[in-house]
């Protein structure tokens, strides 16, 4: 098992001198802010329109969280926002659910303007650099004129810019995620580190095999978000039919549901199933801590994945806080913020990159 990174330790310990102010666009519960905190980076602020972030947020990066639509903001006060004095990083993640591959439907493709609205903040404040990350459809998005559209604004205003597609697994992460990372710089050239080693994959064993057993609709009474979801009896009696790594084609034919018994049902195999000890997790959605919802069946137990556990395999600290103390945990909210987040370990493997960069360029 791996030493788990207390936040406590990383919100009340000086990181000594910061590299620089970074500002993070949709920050969410803080993901990407947080690796770059552990990495000796000063968050100056994050930004996002939902309020449940806050707490998130602010607590566990001792920094300011500005409720506010990203497309309502201006260049002025993005750049009010940053640290005098410092080199500024600008970092986000604009909303993905229009590239995804989970947004069949194609719901929200709206939202990609916001991407077009990113880059017209870095026009009009002008970091010294950028990273965006994003799903690996976004490449693909519009035929690819989306991104290169992005890519092309930035070289005229005078950036270098690279791109990669990113094995989560390769760098650690015990999740099957790939994501898209765009680094820029006015310093010069800059690329994503490469993995420092190939070392094997970490597991979902790995992650969370030592926490507290659970039962269906139990929660830790030492730990709130280590919370498991409820489950109807037919449910109960799915998941103990369920084998590592199957689906609901492993069950006596009468718990299988009428969905899936037609010709365009038995398609959909990644649905009621559990995860595999030995192999790392699925990505992890927004809906992760429902059985039904995708292979989040924990290995052995009864029950759907922990919200908890969601986190851990999203490498969130064993001891982030989602909630206030004595504030309700609500699992679809907080499920919300944990799927939607960017892992801790992008995001460290981003600020490394950016630290090492700063460090070949220097003032």
């Amino acid at each position: 098992m791996k030493a788990v990174e207390s936040t406590e330790t990383n919100r009340d310990q000086a990181h000594g001198p910061s590299v620089a102010s970074v500002v993070d666009l949709f920050c969410g519960a803080g993901g990407l802010a947080h690796g770059f905190r552990n990495e000796g980076f000063s968050i100056a602020a994050g930004i996002d329109l939902d309020p449940a972030c806050r707490y998130a947020f602010e607590y566990n990066n001792a920094a300011r969280f500005v409720e506010k639509d990203v497309d309502e903001l201006t260049g002025e006060e993005l750049t009010g926002l940053f640290a005098k004095h410092s080199r500024r990083v600008l970092v986000g993640c604009a909303p993905c659910q229009p590239f995804s591959t989970y947004n069949q439907k194609g719901r929200g493709k709206a939202k990609y303007g916001l991407v077009d609205k990113f880059s017209e903040l870095i026009a009009r404040c002008e970091p010294d650099v950028v990273s965006m990350e994003n799903v690996p459809k976004l490449a693909d998005f519009d035929g690819g004129r989306l991104l290169d559209g992005f890519e092309a604004r930035l070289v005229d205003r005078g950036y270098e810019v690279s791109r990669k597609i990113v094995p989560m697994i390769e760098y650690g992460l015990p999740q099957k995620r790939r994501r898209l990372v765009v680094l820029a710089s006015k310093l010069g050239p800059i690329e994503l580190d490469e993995p420092q080693q190939k070392a094997a994959k970490r597991t979902v064993m790995d992650e969370i095999g030592d926490l507290p057993p659970l039962a269906a609709g139990e929660v830790d009474p030492d730990d709130q978000l280590h919370k498991a979801s409820r489950l109807s009896d037919l449910n109960l009696k799915r998941i103990r039919e369920s084998r590592q790594g199957g689906s609901w084609s492993d069950w006596n034919p009468e718990l299988v549901a009428a969905c899936h018994r037609t010709d365009g049902g038995k398609t959909y195999r990644s649905v009621y199933g559990r995860m595999e000890w030995n192999e790392p997790a699925p990505t992890i959605t927004t809906q992760f801590y429902g059985f039904g919802n995708g292979r989040f069946g924990h290995p052995e137990q009864d029950r759907g994945i922990s919200l908890r556990e969601g986190a851990m395999l999203q490498s969130f600290p064993r001891d982030y806080r989602f909630t206030a103390p004595g504030q309700r945990v609500h699992m679809k909210t907080v499920g919300r913020l944990i799927g939607n987040a960017v892992p801790v370990t992008l995001g460290r493997i981003i600020a490394r990159s950016v630290r090492r960069h700063l460090a070949e360029h220097p003032v």
